[in-house]
């Protein structure tokens, strides 16, 4: 995984804060592998409903910035209780949950 332990803390401390402690967050795509290089930090959230929306994902991400540097971080929301996509299936089954 090509996260620090810094990047780690802060991601899983800022859903916590932004989110509530029930919200699952997984690292999915091209920074889950350490022999891929770059990539933006793509992350999935498993929530309630109505923490999809835009001001849970601006609080998480200024919390987020205010403990790591700004970089690009692509956020996906999976809403408990709805029919699963297909970005959350690979998310479930290729992702790490952090």
């Amino acid at each position: 995984m090509r996260l620090t332990d810094k990047e780690l803390d802060a991601i899983r401390a800022s859903a916590r804060e932004a989110f509530g402690p029930d919200a699952v967050v997984r690292l999915f795509g091209s920074r889950v592998y350490d022999h891929l290089r770059g990539g933006d930090i793509d992350l999935h959230f498993e929530v309630e409903e109505g923490q999809q929306d835009v001001r849970h994902a601006a609080d998480f991400r200024w919390r987020l910035y205010d403990r790591i540097e700004e970089q690009k971080v692509d956020l996906v929301f999976a809403v408990r209780g709805r029919a699963e996509r297909a970005i959350d299936r690979v998310a479930r089954e290729e992702g790490v949950v952090l």
